[in-house]
């Protein structure tokens, strides 16, 4: 009987960790170094396509060049029969999806891991590097509790930063508002999502729990939620400042870097906690969120008439 085939000629596929968009995350045995590892494989038809592909080498690149302890690390990349894959530490599996499905995230926790994440995001950006895919998802737990950023999919440099014609990439509801009208992506967008992402984990619930993306875009672009404060009086006042300001409408009004936002979270009252929230294990880790990857130029074109007001109203109830 014939030994099963390795991918790469070093890796053993073995169990499903989770789905995106563009590409699943397998378990993989290095038969080389006798290690864990997650790789990143492109599914079937998208490993062929050229515009796939490039995004994939791009995640590649941009991920592999940066280290950071709250950064999934990147191992190597490679191909097999012509499809390629992303070598990556192996995580526990737990994400602050994970967290917040379960309810509200100790106000404490969650400034320690936003504050983590900027970390995170102050290296990408000072390396010319945006995420611009910001989500609890993408954010992944090491076993002592760390955060780690992942997921460099949608990653870019200034010198290739705009969107594509037609295109929005990204998971919609963390978008900020210039994004869904096509500007192209700046630290200002990974700063919205942070808090955004913020707004999440100490509500419970999503800033914009529209599911149909036509309402959503209209709550994005038109009816920002409610401040915190006024969903979580309980919560420190500074921290629901910061979490208000990163999300506001206005980018020239969120904060410049990610590290000016990480020193303002650092003000905020009483020290983060620092043992990771207890997770209860599960069998098989929830796919990852397919919503929003690649959003079509309909959608484009009918959000870029929805921010022209009357005209877009016209749209909107006259279809």
């Amino acid at each position: 009987m014939l030994a099963p085939e390795l991918l790469g000629g070093r890796y053993d596929l073995r169990c499903l960790l989770g789905r995106g968009g563009m590409a699943e995350v397998r378990e993989g045995f290095d038969t080389v170094s006798a290690t864990i590892v997650a790789i990143k494989l492109l599914y079937p038809g998208y490993d062929t396509h050229p515009d796939y592909q490039r995004r994939f080498w791009g995640e590649a690149h941009a991920a592999a060049k940066l280290r950071h302890p709250n950064i999934v690390t990147v191992y190597g990349a490679g191909e097999h029969n012509g499809a390629p894959f992303i070598v990556m530490e192996r995580l526990p599996g737990h994400s602050l999806a994970d967290l917040i499905a379960a309810g509200p995230v100790d106000p404490r926790y969650v400034r320690r891991v936003l504050r983590e994440v900027l970390a995170a995001l102050s290296v990408a950006h000072g390396a010319g590097v945006l995420h611009r895919d910001v989500k609890p998802a993408n954010i992944l737990f090491s076993e002592d509790g760390a955060a780690r950023v992942a997921d460099f999919g949608l990653a870019t440099g200034p010198d290739t930063g705009r969107t594509e014609i037609g295109r929005i990439m990204g998971t919609m509801a963390y978008m900020s508002p210039e994004r869904l009208s096509g500007r192209a992506a700046t630290v200002a967008d990974d700063l919205y999502a942070v808090g955004v992402v913020g707004y999440e984990a100490l509500t419970g619930r999503r800033a914009f729990p529209e599911q149909n993306l036509v309402d959503l875009a209209r709550a994005i672009t038109v009816t920002p939620p409610p401040p915190l404060s006024a969903v979580r009086p309980d919560i420190d006042p500074l921290l629901a400042a910061v979490v208000d300001r990163a999300m506001a409408h206005d980018p020239a009004r969120r904060f410049g870097s990610a590290a000016a936002m990480g020193a303002e979270l650092a003000r905020c009252a009483g020290d983060p906690v620092t043992a990771p929230l207890p997770v209860v294990p599960v069998a098989r880790p929830p796919e990852r969120s397919r919503e929003g990857v690649l959003l079509t130029t309909f959608l484009l074109g009918f959000i870029a008439v929805l921010a022209l007001g009357t005209l877009a109203f016209v749209v909107l109830t006259h279809p």
